[in-house]
């Protein structure tokens, strides 16, 4: 990992490869290495920038709330580093709604945006309860929190099929600090609405959803690209696409890149 500095807090990232400039952002209890075996594959043709989240694996918090907008001037200190000037995002899930705060904030940047087992819209009143109430539930108790919420992101046929793999995402996720974690549910939970971005982008835009996704429901996320030029790819899967479809995923992200 390399390091820079944002408000004074250490931001870990790495970049590999040449060519277009593709940046990955993990979501919420995740890290960079989430990404590991698809900037292994795309490094061969692209430049990858995969970044730590604020609060998440070897990057530093700044304060009790870390919204969307400060991660993405966050990510925005690295690529103003790197000298980057354009790029495609993928964001998965929290990394989605950090994309979409990015495009609003640095919209030059943008040569195209995946949305992985992600969504435009803001919380639900119902949405923002349960991040109260994942608040207190880290608090009261850090480690069944956590291995509760990513079994939970799993569809249920998977939860056995890739029990190792869930165990691995589990242990990655027990590497994030507690305050991380309560500063990310903090700023997802008052994150703005953006689905106009959906409507006006100038780039292309990819939607990837999980139809069994446990987090997101499948028929309210097609609700927000209706009337839209935004492609859609739906898994029979959950929400951890990256995992449960890693290979149908690869092929899909590849077809996206070589059009942009």
């Amino acid at each position: 990992m390399k390091f820079t500095l944002f408000k004074n807090a250490k931001i870990a990232y790495t970049d590999t490869g040449k060519g277009t400039t593709l940046v990955f952002l993990h979501g919420f209890l995740e890290n960079a290495g989430m990404w590991d075996f698809f900037a292994a594959e795309f490094s061969k043709k692209y430049r990858i920038i995969t970044i730590d989240l604020l609060g998440h694996g070897q990057s530093e918090s700044i304060g009790y709330i870390h919204s969307m907008e400060d991660m993405a001037d966050a990510v925005h200190t690295i690529l103003s580093e790197l000298r980057i000037r354009k790029a495609a995002f993928i964001g998965h899930s929290m990394g989605g709604y950090v994309a979409l705060a990015f495009a609003e904030l640095y919209p030059d940047y943008i040569k195209g945006i995946v949305l992985l087992n992600s969504t435009s819209r803001a919380d639900s009143e119902e949405r923002k309860r349960n991040r109260d109430r994942a608040i207190v539930a880290v608090k009261q108790s850090y480690t069944n929190f956590i291995k509760m919420s990513i079994s939970n992101l799993f569809s249920e046929e998977n939860r056995s099929r890739l029990a190792d793999v869930i165990e691995t995402v589990k242990s990655e996720a027990l590497k994030t600090p507690l305050q991380g974690i309560i500063a990310a549910l903090e700023g997802m939970k008052t994150r703005n609405d953006r689905e106009v971005i959906l409507h006006f982008a100038p780039y292309p835009i990819l939607l990837i959803l999980g139809k069994k996704d446990p987090v997101l429901n499948y028929n309210d996320s097609l609700e927000q690209i209706e009337n839209t030029n935004v492609k859609l790819v739906t898994f029979n899967d959950g929400h951890m696409s990256h995992l449960e479809n890693q290979q149908e995923l690869l092929v899909v992200l590849r077809d996206f890149f070589k059009a942009l």
